[in-house]
């Protein structure tokens, strides 16, 4: 790694030539003209500019590179250079000092502009403290107007009009043939320019033209988990590099696919298809429009590949355990994710399947998304054998244990590993050791009180195994809840007894209001009934029903609760009922019994 002080014009060169490129990694520029006018000033007064850093490519860059914007025409030129940290900088200079053609930028609200730089000659050879003002940028008719255009201010539409002015463009700075003409034509204006001229050029224009951009020079040899831990860290965009971005730029790089197809591999095409395939049946993997998505994740998808493939070497002898740090995702070869990215894709569509079997079947209602990575890699990797009854109950305990136990809340890298292990091997054989996730889980029988919001993965697993175990709707009477029906009638957590009506009625009890313990799925249309005392709405929901009162009984008892304590309207008995019989589900749920918090052990 060398630090060199280089000059700008030679840096802006290579930039304009394609000798200094990016890595196809990176963002889009996106400075806004503020921005770029306080850069150019800092170039004009000589202050420091910060370190830049690049990756030497040695003749055969290990990522696909993509011109600066401004220098597309360069496009196909191998790079000797690829910038990591400094692309705003250094695309904001060639555009405004160095490229013959307006920056296109935006204003302060994101608006595009067109806009040229030019610097007020007589406003920079003043005080340096003047100088952000000196630094002036004009519409692409290069004419300033004001009093919503209807008055000129200032027209710089001709060199002429430049020089009358005293405003010098920027833009040829670095090409002295034309700074030397522009020279004779501001001092045919007024023969003391000359003077002027002489103080410009010591001051200011050497000042740029001088300039030395400190570089720091990468070798490379510099692994491609190294050049993305140095991105994460140096990048002044403050903007993480995701893994999948750098195996965009690796792949698209792949000479062997370039040989093979004529044409670089596109990643991201490639998972935006798989995306849109999962989600076509699986609304709960989120959406994917325009390259924007929610939900299941490319990083996800990348995770649950680099687990069979590092779980192909361990039975291979190759390796010692299962992985998907970082590093194996870097050295993911593009051979290896072809062939298995289709088996990994279906094995996600098998745990669609499955969240639909458990009542899960919106993004919002989805309890933990980074669960879903080790079941998919472990369906990739035991297929069928995962569709026998005994081994369907081991997959459902483990996966309520692992969102009842609120197991995947922290880091999960570590547990990923183990659980693809050890649930292929309980899966397998069911004499094996039992998953970590399993053992390890534990539903505390205070905890209720505290499940509040959507923010606890425990929270939406009680909701969801409300429905799976026979909730039926309150208005839509007629069948128990489906997955289809949770959809098609809007179904959401609602209060059962209304906030409002606690904090009146039972105020001791106000902290417990928000509960799951007081909160059932329900529909939109049956929770518009849900209002004052359920002593009063339910006998409005009971005529709405047509049903007898006992078989209307019949209906919220599905719900796990008491019907006398509601028709009584008793919040502390219906509070205690139904918080025993959710612990019940829970421990159902789980294959094991809820700990009190007196309690030791199991």
């Amino acid at each position: 790694m060398a630090l060199d002080g280089l000059n700008l014009g030679n840096v802006l060169k290579d930039v304009a030539s394609g000798d200094l490129q990016l890595p196809d990694f990176q963002r889009e520029w996106v400075w806004d003209d503020e921005r770029i006018r306080a850069l150019v000033a800092t170039v004009t007064l000589d202050y420091p500019l910060g370190v830049v850093m690049a990756l030497q490519t040695g003749g055969a860059p290990k990522f696909k590179p993509r011109t600066l914007s401004g220098a597309e025409s360069a496009e196909g030129t191998v790079p000797e250079l690829l910038l990591l940290d400094g692309q705003q900088r250094m695309t904001s200079l060639f555009q405004a000092l160095y490229r013959d053609a307006p920056v296109e930028t935006v204003d302060g609200r994101d608006k595009p502009l067109k806009r040229w730089y030019y610097i007020d000659i007589a406003k920079a050879i003043g005080a340096p403290a003047d100088r952000d003002d000196a630094i002036v940028s004009v519409p692409e008719d290069r004419i300033l107007r004001a009093d919503f255009a209807r008055r000129v201010v200032l027209d710089l539409s001709t060199t002429e009009r430049e020089c009358a002015a005293g405003f010098f463009p920027l833009h040829i700075a670095f090409d002295p043939h034309r700074v030397n003409q522009w020279l004779q034509e501001f001092v045919k204006v007024d023969p003391a320019n000359w003077g002027v001229w002489s103080e410009f050029q010591q001051h200011v224009l050497n000042h740029v033209q001088q300039f030395q951009v400190p570089m720091i020079k990468l070798p490379a040899s510099t692994t491609m988990d190294a050049v993305c831990a140095v991105f994460e860290r140096v990048n002044t965009g403050g903007v993480s590099l995701n893994v999948f971005e750098l195996l965009t730029a690796t792949y698209a790089g792949n000479q062997e696919h370039m040989a093979e197809h004529g044409d670089y591999y596109r990643l991201p095409v490639e998972w935006e298809q798989i995306k849109k395939d999962l989600t076509a049946s699986y609304p709960v993997f989120g959406r994917m429009e325009a390259g924007v998505e929610d939900g299941l994740s490319s990083s996800d998808f990348l995770q649950a590949v680099a687990l069979v493939r590092t779980w192909e070497e361990k039975e291979a002898r190759l390796r010692s355990s299962v992985s998907c740090k970082r590093r194996d995702l870097l050295g993911l070869p593009l051979a290896d994710f072809r062939r298995l990215a289709p088996r990994v894709a279906e094995a996600f569509k098998w745990v669609g399947a499955f969240l639909e079997q458990q009542c899960i079947v919106r993004g919002a209602d989805l309890p933990y998304r980074t669960q879903l990575v080790p079941l998919a890699a472990v369906r990739a990797i035991l297929g069928e054998a995962m569709d026998t009854p005994g081994a369907g109950e081991r997959i459902a305990q483990w996966y309520w244990c692992g969102v009842l136990g609120e197991m995947y809340g922290g880091s999960t890298e570590s547990r990923f590993t183990r659980d693809v292990e050890q649930l292929i091997g309980w899966i397998v054989d069911p004499g094996e050791t039992t998953p970590d996730t399993v053992t390890e889980a534990v539903f505390l029988d205070d905890r209720l009180d505290s499940l509040t919001t959507r923010n606890s993965a425990a929270y939406k697993g009680i909701y969801a195994l409300l429905v799976k175990q026979g909730a039926v709707d309150w208005y839509f009477t007629e069948a128990p809840l489906t997955a289809g029906r949770l959809i098609e009638h809007n179904v959401d957590v609602r209060q059962i007894f209304p906030k409002g009506w606690i904090a009146k009625n039972a105020p001791s009890s106000a902290a417990r209001a928000n509960s799951i313990v007081n909160k059932t799925p329900l529909s939109y249309r049956a929770s518009r009934s849900l209002v004052g005392s359920p002593a009063v709405y339910l006998k409005s929901l009971t005529l709405e029903s047509g049903m007898r009162p006992e078989w209307f009984d019949d209906v919220l008892a599905t719900h796990l609760v008491d019907p006398a304590a509601l028709h009584e309207a008793d919040f502390e008995r219906f509070y205690e009922n139904r918080a025993r019989q959710l612990l019940d589900l829970v421990k159902t749920a789980m294959g094991k019994r809820t700990v009190f918090r007196d309690t030791a052990g199991w």
